[in-house]
């Protein structure tokens, strides 16, 4: 990371950092995912928004034109079918800033990465018996 860039403790630092446009809809996204997860942990994480359940579910970020969406390769894997419009890479997706947010993606998307970690807490819990 360049020197000169700034650190984040915090997910409202982070968002507070971006022209309004920008901030609403960092913010709908945040929304978004607590409404889908209560109970998941907001974290900075690789200086990004982070939610975490049993580890680290998502990430998201802003670009100059869009914002990036970390639902690890497996959440991206398992919807990119949903996803051929939007450039996307092993782990992330791109959400073009001049074009609608896809809320209900996130959502499904959201809902995969939590049975996901939950199940992976479930069987090291079985483990340990």
């Amino acid at each position: 990371m360049e020197e000169n860039k700034k650190s984040f403790t915090t997910v409202d630092e982070y968002i507070s950092q971006f022209p309004e446009n920008v901030q609403e809809r960092l913010q709908s996204l945040r929304e978004l995912i607590i409404m889908t997860v209560p109970n998941a942990k907001e974290k900075i994480s690789y200086q990004m928004p982070t939610f975490a359940l049993h580890g680290n579910l998502v990430h998201f970020a802003a670009y100059k034109n869009h914002i990036g969406f970390y639902p690890t390769p497996s959440g991206i894997n398992a919807f990119k079918d949903k996803m051929t419009e939007y450039k996307t890479a092993k782990a992330s997706v791109q959400f073009p800033l001049n074009r609608p947010i896809p809320y209900e993606l996130i959502r499904e998307i959201v809902t995969f990465r939590v049975a996901e970690n939950e199940e992976k807490a479930d069987n090291r819990a079985q483990k340990k018996k």
